[in-house]
């Protein structure tokens, strides 16, 4: 008699423990008509933007994107050592995939994307660069499908606006941060009108803090040296 009371109350343990994950999830994002350039998803009032498809690979790889966006400045933003295991989310190109590659010679860097066509790319394009510390990874709407404890720093560049499922996403990347791990958000200023950019497109840096804290994470610091996007670092907290 005990043994099948001890198995009934697990049974509605465990039922109980589903329903408030259901419930949790239901009630976290909200549902409305908002922008044309949004999905009609809301989060911690901010709508969510369309993920930008493989089409646009021209408009990543745009000959001008250095001086508008000085991408040689951010990578040395993010301090790349010889032995660093980093993380590209939202990799696309592979743009910044291939300048971070060749600064941790001896460590590794995770391209990663949902789309496969963009994880193509990549890998198109490393047959002629040859590097072989850059290892390819689609990931899902909810998770990196990063490994455990495993990376230093994650770069996200104007990407973490178009998640469909941020908190998913951030809890899968707090997972895969060592302790020690740095989450590094780029993204455009919203503040700031004279970036030329769709709204839905844009962050500001009130917003990412109090999403990234929701999700566990402490605001650091935020490197103000780009022409037109944040440079915001978090920690675990």
């Amino acid at each position: 008699m005990f043994y099948k009371g001890y198995i009934l109350l697990l049974s509605i343990l465990s039922t109980v423990t589903l329903y408030s994950q259901d419930k949790i999830t239901a009630e976290t994002y909200t549902y409305k008509k908002g922008d044309y350039s949004g999905i009609g998803k809301w989060y911690m009032g901010r709508e969510i933007a369309y993920v930008m498809g493989y089409q646009g690979i021209g408009w990543l790889e745009r000959p001008e994107r250095e001086y508008e966006e000085n991408t040689s400045k951010l990578i040395k933003n993010l301090d790349i050592q010889p032995n660093d295991i980093l993380a590209d989310i939202g990799a696309g190109s592979g743009y910044h995939v291939f300048k971070m590659a060749p600064l941790a010679k001896n460590g590794k860097v995770y391209a990663v994307d949902i789309q496969k066509e963009m994880l193509d790319a990549i890998k198109q394009e490393n047959k002629r660069q040859k590097l072989n510390n850059i290892v390819l990874l689609q990931g899902t709407e909810k998770s990196t499908n990063l490994p455990e404890d495993a990376i230093d720093k994650i770069l996200m560049v104007d990407v973490y606006h178009e998640f469909s499922f941020p908190v998913e996403m951030l809890a899968s990347m707090k997972k895969a941060l060592k302790p020690n791990g740095e989450i590094y958000l780029v993204e455009y200023r919203a503040e700031d009108d004279n970036v030329p950019m769709k709204r839905l497109h844009k962050m500001s840096e009130k917003q990412a803090i109090k999403e990234f804290e929701a999700a566990g994470f402490k605001f650091l610091k935020n490197i103000s040296n780009l022409p037109w996007q944040h440079c915001m670092i978090f920690i675990k907290s």
